[in-house]
C-alpha cells in the first residue's frame, strides 16, 4: 500500500530512487545504441552487396540488340523530353511564321497566346511533339551506332580509323534520314494543331483527320525540307562533337 502524506502525495519511501532511475535510463540508452549500430552495420552490408552485384553484372556488350535498344532509349529521353519542355517556345515560333502581323515577336506572342487560350494553350500539340521527337531520337541514336558499325566493317579494319570522320558523317546522315521519316508525320500534325484553330485537339484525332483530307503521302509533304535542315545540321554536329568535345585516346 502506498504511503501518502496529509496532502495526499506519495512519500519519499514510495518514489523510485535516483540511482535506479539513472541506471534504467543508461540501460535503455545502451540498448538503443546497440540497435543503432546493428542497423547501420546491416545497411552498410546491404549497400556493399548491391555494389558487388553491380560490379559483377556484365556490362552491355557493344553492337548487340540490347546495346542498340539502350542507345534508342537514350534518344527518347534526351530528344523527346527536351522538345516537350520547349513546346511553348515552339508554339510561338510556328505562329510567328504563319501570322507575323499578329505574333510580332516572342514576348508579344506569349501575350497573345495567354490572352486567347490561357496557360493550357501553351502546350498545344504536346502529344505530337513528344511522340514525334521521341521516335526521331530513338532512330537517330540507335541507327547512328548501327550504321557506324556497318560502315566501319565495310571499310575494313585498316581503313576504319583513317576514314573515321567520313564514316561518322555517313552514319549520322543515314540515321537522320530514317529519324526524319519517323518525325515528319508527327511534325505535320503538330504544326496544324498549333497554327490552325479548330483543326484537332491532339494527335489521336489530328492524325486520322490529316490522312483523310490529304492521304498518307500528305504526312510527308515536308520531308525534303526537313532532310535539308536536319541532315547537314546533325552531320556537322557529330563531326564537331567527336573532333573537339570528346577526347579520344590516341593509339601509340
Amino acid at each position: 500500500m502506498v504511503n501518502r502524506d496529509k496532502a495526499g502525495c506519495p512519500t519519499a519511501a514510495a518514489t523510485l530512487p535516483l540511482d535506479r532511475l539513472l541506471a534504467s535510463l543508461a540501460a535503455n540508452a545502451e540498448q538503443l545504441g546497440k540497435r543503432w549500430e546493428i542497423a547501420v552495420r546491416d545497411r552498410r552490408a546491404r549497400a556493399a552487396e548491391r555494389r558487388m552485384e553491380a560490379d559483377a553484372a556484365p556490362p552491355v556488350q557493344l553492337h548487340t540488340p540490347l546495346f542498340y535498344a539502350t542507345c534508342a532509349l537514350g534518344g527518347v529521353l534526351s530528344t523527346g523530353l527536351t522538345h516537350l519542355a520547349v513546346t511553348p517556345l515552339d508554339l510561338v515560333k510556328c505562329n510567328m511564321q504563319v501570322d507575323p502581323s499578329k505574333y510580332r515577336d516572342i514576348s508579344s506572342g506569349f501575350g497573345v497566346l495567354l490572352q486567347e487560350q490561357g496557360l493550357g494553350g501553351f502546350f498545344k500539340g504536346w502529344m505530337a511533339t513528344l511522340v514525334g521527337y521521341s521516335s526521331q531520337g530513338a532512330c537517330k541514336f540507335g541507327f547512328y551506332e548501327y550504321f557506324k558499325k556497318c560502315y566501319s566493317d565495310i571499310a575494313g579494319p585498316e581503313n576504319a580509323d583513317r576514314l573515321k570522320t567520313v564514316i561518322y558523317l555517313a552514319a549520322s546522315a543515314s540515321a537522320e534520314v530514317i529519324a526524319d521519316l519517323a518525325l515528319c508525320p508527327m511534325e505535320a500534325v503538330k504544326v496544324r494543331i498549333q497554327t490552325q484553330p479548330g483543326f484537332a485537339r491532339c494527335l489521336t484525332d489530328g492524325l486520322p483527320k490529316l490522312v483523310r483530307s490529304e492521304g498518307a503521302f500528305g504526312l510527308y509533304k515536308g520531308i525534303v525540307p526537313l532532310w535539308g535542315r536536319q541532315i547537314p545540321c546533325e552531320s556537322n554536329s557529330s563531326q564537331i562533337i567527336f573532333s573537339y568535345c570528346i577526347c579520344m585516346p590516341r593509339v601509340k
